[in-house]
């Protein structure tokens, strides 16, 4: 049986970096998780090849070669796949879908022949069996969840590793919290599952000795999910691990701001050699975190808090959202104004959208405020705004331009550098330059120091690293090109609402 693995093109977003990526000369940001997992739940004998659409293209060839085609797709990668499904009809090879996308709205993709659908541990069993049994099903489906213990360690020998910025693995799934606009509560639960530690251990082992990444990411919807089991057996066992082998990268993940609170889980994070984390902060207005169940962001000063953790040794990336229905045309201004003063080198802003399966979106379908023309975009909603369409768009397009404008990066790196400290650690990480890097470096100067319009901010950020602190000059270097990254962005959204 031969199985081709197709991971959808991302379309050019903040999460995909692909300026970024252009300058660094790497083809994506990481590896198609999912379906290097979903290979190692197929049986052994069967033949299995994987396309990112993102790194390279689907031929004939492959479709030739297939018996299925696998798709695993996000929302944001609708009209990817409605591509590939294209092919594969043409070709005349079956296709079979699973992943946010279609979990719950598998029916409006009717020329797709199979979906397996929800945790695939539990219901890509259910699919082989009946391969084997020549008895077929068109949904494969559960309602319960996964035991991550028994998920097995994903096939990384399917991509190339040094096509991708850094390399990616999975600890837990789920959120205890739900913030009405997000899905994974609905798709993964709010309790917390996790692998065990020696899942992570093998995992990172395979890695290490696999790849030259020097970042490393957890993907967990919220890392801190379960700060009792991290802080007793994963972060220990990770620590144990980083004085063995002294791998030379580092971690970034996702979290909740409550990570603030807990001064000992600080501690453990920075030993593992957690350095980026990615906290979704939405907005300053305590009104706006209520209406949409973000309580663990009420009664706190967030300010304060991505100060402490920036003072700990974090990068943060943040996410930001407007259009909530508590906002008022002030909030573009004053989100602007918080952003700013944070230092948070990388703001990631969007308009509130309602997924499917949301409580937001069952409430927007209540009140009749769900827009029928919609895509997964930067810039776009699928919600019809109290305030109304135009006051948003605007003022969305004014917040931007207020932050991503490269004299504002700038203005926003100097103030981060002012307040970051590098971190206090036991566990010293191994600095280590390689032909790989020196490239890397010698592409991002040529890119972003004599290509880009307004390379003289890039410039300006180092030379204050030269001045005020040289143990600042790599991070100088890479917020220097996201610089470029931000404010590429910025156009590619610019652009597309003149449309």
């Amino acid at each position: 049986m031969n199985i081709l693995l197709v991971y959808p093109q991302m379309p050019d977003t903040f999460y995909a970096m692909k300026h970024f990526l252009y300058a660094t000369g790497k083809k994506s940001a990481y590896p198609p998780l999912g379906l290097l997992t979903i290979a190692s739940l197929l049986p052994p004998d069967w033949c299995k090849k994987l396309v990112d659409l993102n790194t390279t293209s689907l031929t004939k060839k492959d479709l030739v070669w297939a018996n299925f085609v696998f798709i695993s797709a996000m929302n944001v990668q609708e009209d990817s796949v409605r591509q590939i499904v294209s092919q594969c009809r043409q070709a005349g090879v079956r296709t079979v879908a699973g992943g946010s996308l279609f979990t719950n709205e598998h029916e409006r993709f009717p020329d797709i022949d199979h979906f397996i659908l929800n945790e695939a541990e539990l219901t890509l069993p259910l699919f082989v069996e009946d391969v084997k049994g020549g008895t077929l099903h068109q949904l494969y489906q559960s309602s319960e969840f996964a035991d991550l213990t028994q998920s097995p360690l994903p096939d990384y020998t399917l991509v190339k590793a040094g096509d991708y910025l850094y390399s990616i693995l999975q600890y837990s799934r789920g959120c205890p919290y739900q913030c009405d606009f997000c899905d994974v509560t609905a798709l993964l639960g709010r309790r917390i599952r996790t692998k065990d530690p020696d899942q992570i251990i093998q995992e990172l082992d395979s890695i290490n000795q696999n790849s030259d990444t020097r970042l490393v990411l957890f993907a967990d919807d919220n890392l801190i999910g379960n700060k009792k089991k991290l802080k007793e057996e994963l972060l220990p066992a990770i620590i144990e691990w980083r004085k063995k082998n002294r791998p030379s990268f580092l971690f970034a993940t996702q979290l909740s701001i409550d990570l603030a609170d807990d001064s000992r889980l600080i501690s453990l994070l920075i030993d593992a050699g957690f350095r980026q984390i990615f906290i979704g902060i939405e907005t300053p207005d305590e009104g706006s975190l209520s209406g949409s169940g973000k309580k663990q962001n009420l009664k706190r000063n967030q300010l304060d808090d991505i100060r402490k953790l920036q003072k700990a040794g974090f990068f943060i990336a943040g996410g930001f959202i407007v259009g909530f229905d508590q906002d008022t045309p002030a909030i573009f201004q004053r989100q602007a104004d918080f952003i700013q003063e944070s230092g948070i080198p990388l703001p990631i802003v969007n308009i509130l959208k309602a997924p499917p399966c949301t409580e937001l979106y069952q409430r927007m379908k209540q009140q009749g405020r769900l827009s029928e023309q919609f895509a997964f975009a930067e810039g776009d909603t699928n919600i019809i705004p109290l305030m109304g369409e135009e006051t948003l768009r605007v003022g969305f397009m004014n917040l931007i331009t207020g932050i991503y404008e490269p004299a504002k990066s700038y203005e926003r790196l100097i103030t981060f550098f002012n307040i970051y400290r590098p971190p206090v650690s036991r566990i010293k990480v191994p600095v280590r330059y390689g032909f790989r890097d020196i490239g890397m470096a010698a592409r991002i100067f040529y890119v972003v120091g004599i290509q880009y319009r307004h390379r003289k901010y890039f410039w300006k950020l180092i030379r204050w690293a030269l001045r005020n602190n040289r143990h600042y000059l790599d991070v100088a270097i890479l917020y220097g090109t996201m610089i470029y990254q931000m404010h590429q962005t910025f156009l590619h959204i610019k652009q597309n609402s003149q449309k």
